[in-house]
């Protein structure tokens, strides 16, 4: 059987220059998708951004100019993209659902990344644990407790929580609780107190330091003394605020109640027991 060599001629005129001119498409899509993601990243990076959300950015751009050149290719042969855009779609609610804890925990990672409630270094109790931050990524925040354990949390209970941050300011302030006995002269009492408020070493002088009559307790009389110091020197502060307290009332003669306990006993119950 003979073939007519239009057989071959027409398909090469109707679909080679579509093919030629798709090539082209593609290749000036994946030039383009280069040098976009290399000014996001270089202009993220010029701004101080995240280096974790500037990679993942600088490739969203690329990957989005790459898929928008290849729909639009599929259309110059007649292929239906909206359809094809329909079944994306729900193949991206099927792994949305499937993986939705891991793209819960994704965004809270974004918003950490972005509003930093705390930062690499920052000292930070997050549901119930404190710890020392060491990484932020994208799905866990991982942290070093005070007795050097690596503590990994989802990025989602991170952000869902309630966050304290004790290094999130340059100053801290150190309040030491502390009882006196009820026959002590109260103005004797703030005057050690103020004595040791105003001496202990590694504290700031603004804001200054108080003393303050808390309560009339169960047992004694009780005071707070309040000094401020710089965030780094917090425990040394508040060992020595602690340690100088207990000394200066025990130099003035102040005593510092402790729970008693008095036990009475029926002299007609011993009598009978004696027996």
């Amino acid at each position: 059987m003979e073939l007519d060599a239009s057989t071959y001629l027409d398909p090469l005129i109707n679909y080679g220059p579509k093919v030629l001119g798709v090539l082209l498409a593609l290749f000036f899509a994946w030039v383009i998708a280069s040098w976009v993601e290399r000014a996001v990243r270089a202009g993220l990076e010029k701004r101080g951004f995240d280096a974790t959300l500037t990679r993942f950015f600088s490739k969203l751009a690329r990957w989005l100019i790459l898929i928008g050149a290849l729909l639009g290719c599929l259309g110059v042969f007649g292929i239906q993209t909206a359809s094809f855009a329909a079944v994306l779609a729900a193949a991206g609610f099927a792994v949305g659902m499937a993986f939705q804890g891991t793209l819960g925990n994704f965004s809270a990672g974004v918003m950490l990344l972005v509003f930093r409630p705390f930062k690499v270094g920052d000292v930070v109790e997050v549901n119930g644990d404190t710890g020392t931050c060491e990484h932020i990524d994208l799905f866990t925040c991982e942290f070093r407790t005070l007795d050097n354990k690596k503590l990994i949390i989802p990025n989602g209970a991170v952000f869902g929580s309630t966050i304290t941050n004790y290094t999130g300011y340059d100053t801290r302030r150190v309040d030491i609780d502390v009882g006196s006995e009820y026959s002590a002269d109260l103005d004797a009492t703030r005057a050690a107190l103020e004595k040791v408020a105003n001496n202990i070493p590694g504290m700031i002088k603004d804001p200054a330091p108080q003393v303050f009559l808390k309560a009339l307790g169960g047992s004694s009389i009780d005071w707070q003394v309040r000094v401020w110091c710089k965030t780094e020197d917090f425990w040394n502060v508040w060992q020595a605020t602690t340690y100088a307290c207990k000394t200066t009332l025990d130099e003035a003669g102040i005593g510092i109640p402790f729970p008693q306990q008095d036990v009475h006993l029926d002299e007609e119950v011993i009598k009978a027991l004696s027996k």
